[in-house]
This record gives C-alpha cells, structure tokens and sequence, in this order.
C-alpha cells in the first residue's frame, strides 16, 4: 500500500471513530425517532384580534401569533429549534380568506412557497353577526364578526382525499329562556333553533364543527382531527343536541361522518373550544383518547382541550404555551409515530 492510500484509510478512520464518539447510538435513534413525530396545535385565534381588560381590541397578525405558539421540544417559543407544525387545529377565523392567508403565512414561515400549507373551513364566508364584540373600535369589532373553525395541515407530510373531509355539524345549546330541565330542553344550535332576531341570526356558524381524516406520507398512519367550538352557554348548561348533555354531560359531540372517519384513524386528535370548565381528560376515553394540558388557557379558566389517541411526548409546559396572542392559550402535542 502506498503511503498516499494508508494516509487515506487512516484518515477515514479517524474521520469514522469521530463520528461514532460525537453521536453516540442512544442520541443516533433518538434523532431518527424525532424525525418521525407529528407537531399538532389547537388554539381560538379570535380572528387575530385579542379583547383587552379596558374595552379597547388589537389586531394581531398572523406572523406574529403563529411566532407566539409554535415551541420547540422544551415548549418554548422563537428559538432555532421551533419546527415546523404538520397541523393545526383552530377555532375563529374569519372564513377562507383568512384561513388561507394564515396558512400561507405558515409556509413563508418555513420557508416553502405558498401553496405548502392548506386549510379546511366549515363555512368558506360565514355571514356577519353581532355589534361591537366587545371592541371600543368599531373597525376591530367588525373584524371579528364573521367566524368559522379551521383546520390547517402541512402538504409536505400530510395527504388528504377528497372524500375524507366531514361534512360540518352543529353544536347544541340551550336557548335562552328555557328550561334545561336535565338537558331536556337543549337543541341544536341551528335554524330553527338558533338567536332570535337580526343581530345574532348567524352567530350559530361559529360553532359549525368539521373533521377530516389525514394520512402520513412517510408511513401511511391515518390522522383524523376535529376542530370545535361550543357556544358560551355551555359552561353553564352543557348540550350536544336535541335533548343531549354531550358525552359525560360535557356538551361534546361528533358527528356521524366525523365518527366514521375517526374510526378509521389511527391517530386522532379533538382539539375544542368548550366555553367550559372542569371537563376530565378521560372524556373521550370511549374513542382511545386522552385529554392533554391542565393549565388555565383564558384568564383563570381552563376552557380549551386538546384530545389525542397517540403517543404523546411529555411537555415541559404542561402542553400550554403561555405566551399565545390571543385571549386563549394555545394547546400542542408532538406525537411519536
């Protein structure tokens, strides 16, 4: 052997040892497992206007909330290790104008062209309803008077048939003025059934739920997800429909294409906007999924869920990002597959 070739093969050596001793085979699979892990958030944006304690609003955009939620593996946000989420789960956004804009938001986030990310919404263009929404700037109040639910998923990882997308449906409540008798008078929040008068007549759409069924192009694992919101008399009368207190008297329902989709899931995951407390993180235990994040997500109150069937990292956080621009705090999971 020449003295060029055993040069060689000594520096390849060298060069091979230095790689076993930096990354030993524990941190070696620990970095191939990390690459197979699902990054899921759910979050009431409020239509990236947030509600101040002396009546003023702000308007938050969408880079600016999306840099507030999304964490590394510790659960903090805005360092090198924020990944990029596969989905999305969210309540109140304007319609798909917003949804897509947000979505599009996301992509340049990462660095991929617009297109990357997508959204599903319930209604593409929810009639407006409501006066002030609680905002001293009129211009602010009325961007928050259209509201639908959304889920928005990453393109790269997740594939979506046509036909795997639910049809929406609706939330129950009990209307005001009558009796909840044990949950005998609710109903669901729909025509005929829904606000009297002009002003809030369509107000019942921001709580059009819709689910799909995903499905990992990595590995084929299907994933289905929900996106929720129940209406503010729930926290107090909880209902799922006509007659129904929801599953555990909670108020939480699925529809029937959404039940058949999750069936066919492996991974599933509910992310909701309850507008009540004191819901158990065994709730959805009938579909083999547990509740994640016990912390407060508005003021004091915990009144947002995250349920997933899957194996779920443990969070630092509590799976709640404390920072979130919204008057709701965002709820996440990264799930092993």
């Amino acid at each position: 052997m020449s003295l060029i070739r055993r040069s060689s093969a000594v520096a390849a050596l060298v060069t091979a040892a230095a790689v076993l001793t930096a990354t030993p085979p524990a941190q070696a699979h620990r970095t191939a497992v990390a690459e197979r892990v699902l990054r899921v958030y759910s979050n009431n944006v409020e239509n990236l206007v947030t509600n101040n304690a002396d009546g003023s609003c702000t308007r938050v955009t969408g880079p600016q909330h999306l840099a507030s939620i999304l964490v590394d593996a510790d659960g903090r946000p805005g360092t090198s290790g924020v990944a990029a989420p596969d989905l999305l789960i969210v309540q109140q956004v304007r319609g798909a104008g917003q949804a897509g804009a947000y979505a599009d938001q996301l992509s340049a986030k990462f660095g991929y062209p617009a297109g990357t990310y997508r959204a599903i919404v319930a209604w593409t263009d929810p009639e407006a309803w409501g006066g002030t929404h609680h905002c001293d700037d009129p211009a602010l109040g009325d961007l928050k008077k259209k509201q639908t639910n959304a889920l928005v998923y990453n393109t790269r990882t997740l594939s979506l048939a046509a036909g795997d997308v639910s049809k929406y449906w609706s939330a129950g409540w009990l209307k005001p003025g009558t009796p909840y008798g044990g949950g005998a008078g609710c109903t669901l929040y729909k025509p005929p059934d829904n606000d009297e008068g002009a002003t809030n007549q369509y107000k019942w759409k921001r709580t059009s739920a819709i689910a799909a069924r995903f499905t990992i192009r990595a590995t084929g694992t299907t994933v289905f997800a929900a996106t929720m919101h129940l209406p503010e008399q729930n926290g107090a009368n909880a209902c799922a429909g006509a007659g129904d207190r929801g599953i555990g008297g909670t108020g939480i329902r699925l529809g029937a294409d959404a039940t058949s989709l999750l069936n066919a899931s492996t991974i599933r995951l509910v992310g909701i906007d309850a507008n009540r407390t004191g819901i158990a993180p065994a709730t959805l235990g009938g579909f083999g999924m547990t509740g994640h994040g016990s912390q407060p997500t508005m003021g004091t109150r915990k009144i947002d869920y995250l349920f997933v069937k899957g194996a779920v990292r443990p969070s630092a956080v509590d799976h709640t990002v404390s920072g979130t621009r919204s008057n709701h705090r965002a709820l996440y999971a990264f799930i092993d597959y």
